[in-house]
């Protein structure tokens, strides 16, 4: 599931046009998201594509890095969109953000890549920050997870907390198993069932894992 755009790449064109239905799914994503990231001063997305999560988040100043310029019409005037790079996460002050998020993001960097872009953003978080990442596991989805050519590193439930423990970020909550592996899934593009799915202990097709961290 391309949910967000590639750093290198953006998966969004072409093989992912604009679907205005999965607005909706990402409503009920973010209000997921915002029971463990409350009263968010400065969010940054990476990949933000579409903007479908960081326009619908409830931060006092949100930024979003995308590499596809084209991006730019769908960020609502609060996002500050800044098309380039996010590895190093330039011109983000070390201490001040709140929330970081990404969404199928981090399997389409080399190790070298993210060696650069894990420890800055521990570096960028608050006291009380937070890097949320929803993420293709591996061990749910293997047959398909290199059907995008641009996934380069393999992240799964039992892989990712040692990922972000070498470079300072402790994990203090993850599902193994919260999204199906692509919103071109048969499940409804909705925003009740996406509520309905995501508050069930029962999630079928799920092959996303949902992963909270902090400093630590």
């Amino acid at each position: 599931m391309s949910l967000a755009s590639a750093a290198t790449a953006n998966p969004y064109v072409g093989a992912y046009p604009y679907d205005p239905r999965r607005r909706a799914v990402w409503r009920a994503i973010v209000r997921y998201v915002t029971r463990d990231a409350e009263d968010v001063g400065t969010l940054v997305e990476l990949g933000a594509g579409y903007c479908d999560f960081v326009n619908q988040f409830p931060a006092r100043r949100k930024i979003a890095f995308d590499l596809n310029p084209e991006m730019r019409r769908w960020a609502d005037p609060d996002v500050e969109l800044r098309v380039e790079s996010a590895i190093a996460l330039p011109g983000v002050a070390d201490r001040s953000v709140d929330l970081v998020f990404a969404s199928n993001f981090l399997e389409h960097l080399q190790e070298a890549e993210l060696a650069t872009l894990l420890p800055r953003v521990r570096a960028v978080l608050s006291a009380r920050g937070r890097l949320i990442l929803i993420q293709p596991n591996h061990r749910r989805c293997a047959e398909h997870y290199f059907d995008d050519p641009t996934h380069v590193t393999i992240f799964d439930d039992q892989n990712i907390a040692g990922w972000l423990s070498r470079f300072g970020l402790r994990v203090v909550h993850l599902d193994p198993g919260l999204l199906p592996f692509s919103m071109n899934s048969r499940l409804p593009k909705s925003e009740l069932m996406t509520s309905l799915y995501l508050r069930s202990p029962l999630r079928p097709l799920a092959a996303q894992m949902y992963v909270v961290a902090e400093e630590g």
